[in-house]
């Protein structure tokens, strides 16, 4: 597969799409500090609108997959797209806190229906999933490595409110590749009504199935020490180290382009050792990087563990391929949305309850916990990589 082939111009095109629609999401955690200054809030406000918004995203996973039955995955990537850079528009000029928290829940829905839909496209596309989807997942670091730096700047400049625009900005060129690049292709239950397919057993069942049950599990642990960060480290390195904004915003930026370049590295090293090895190798990596960001005290030990904190929160890489070797064709979509559904909203706290604990006992026990989490997921990955394989099984979600 390369760039210039059908697959790679797909894969390509999704990769940006991602890539927009966590642009638009990323932007608000460097003006953090401008926003609850100028709505008079603390912490914990701004990140029960930060949690309001992946709740969405997380809640609109099964969705998705149902709607791309439905309708077709090019019609769902365009609303995804068009819609964030609608819902960028309409947050940056929010005149009040409660607006402002109902439209980061907003951007969340509209964001949220782009993953689930384009990993099961790609799936059908190649048979290497695993680089596959390391590379798609790759977009959205690649914008923590963007945004940050810009949102910072325009913020500085001209004030938070023009930094969310940059979600618009991003997001609308996106629209007119998806257009040209991503075929139409017809729905594959284009009669078949919606609710008819929301049916608690066939749904329960495939929850149950222990690679998916234990995985959900590790996702939603995984999932809270990234929204997390995501939406506090800029404010954790200027609170807690005393770290200047535009260093801080720096930093920010180097942690999501080391996960933006060890993506697709351990999407691949996923399908060579294993899904469970590979993520054990990230996410013991983390447990030293988010150990350095509380103790050290000097740039160069933040710089070290801003990089292993990078390449930890590559988990998704190797996780991800899991849940789809686990899934049969025809499930995918709504299969791997409602998977996706359940692991994130289980994780959808992690903005709330760090931003609640740094208020009532300081950065430096909210990060610790976050280091605390990861010591769980490890425990658990290196039993899963240690016991002897079972055979995969498989039953459809109607």
């Amino acid at each position: 597969m390369t760039l210039w082939s059908r697959q790679g111009a797909v894969l390509g095109t999704c990769t940006l799409a991602f890539f927009a629609t966590m642009a638009a999401r990323l932007a608000i955690s460097p003006v953090v500090p401008s926003i609850s200054e100028a709505f008079a809030v603390p912490n914990s406000a701004i990140g029960l609108a930060l949690t309001g918004m992946w709740l969405g995203y997380a809640l609109v996973q099964f969705p998705s997959g149902l709607l791309a039955d439905r309708y077709g995955e090019r019609r769902i990537i365009l609303v995804a797209v068009g819609g964030t850079a609608v819902a960028s528009t309409m947050l940056a000029f929010a005149p009040s806190y409660s607006v402002f928290l109902v439209g980061t829940a907003a951007l969340g829905i509209v964001a949220g229906l782009h993953y689930s839909v384009a990993t099961s496209l790609l799936t059908r596309t190649t048979d290497q999933i695993g680089t596959a989807i390391g590379i798609h997942t790759a977009g959205a670091p690649v914008a923590g490595v963007l945004v940050p730096m810009a949102a910072g700047a325009v913020g500085a400049w001209m004030g938070w409110r023009w930094a969310l625009v940059l979600g618009t900005v991003f997001a609308l060129p996106v629209v007119a590749l998806v257009v040209s690049v991503i075929r139409a292709r017809p729905p594959v239950r284009p009669e078949q009504s919606l609710w008819s397919r929301v049916r608690p057993g066939p749904l329960v069942e495939l929850l149950r199935r222990p690679p998916i049950a234990i995985t959900v599990a590790l996702s939603a642990a995984g999932m809270f020490v990234w929204q997390a960060t995501a939406s506090f480290l800029p404010t954790f390195l200027v609170a807690y180290h005393g770290y200047s904004a535009s260093t801080a915003g720096l930093l920010f930026s180097a942690y999501f382009l080391v996960q933006g370049v060890s993506q697709p590295g351990l999407g691949a090293l996923s399908d060579r050792i294993g899904r469970d090895e590979a993520a054990s190798v990230a996410v013991g990596i983390g447990i030293v990087g988010y150990g350095l960001l509380i103790a050290g005290a000097n740039l160069r030990v933040a710089v070290a563990a801003v990089a292993l904190a990078g390449i930890a929160m590559g988990w998704g890489a190797a996780l991800m391929p899991k849940f789809m070797d686990h899934l049969d064709d025809h499930e995918r979509s709504a299969g791997f949305g409602l998977i996706r559904t359940v692991y994130m909203v289980l994780g959808a706290s992690g903005s709330v309850a760090v931003g609640l604990v740094a208020d009532l006992f300081g950065w430096g026990v909210a990060f610790l916990g976050l280091a605390g989490l990861l010591v769980g997921m490890l425990g658990v990955l290196v039993r899963l990589a240690t016991r002897p394989r079972t055979g995969r099984r498989v039953s459809p979600v109607q």
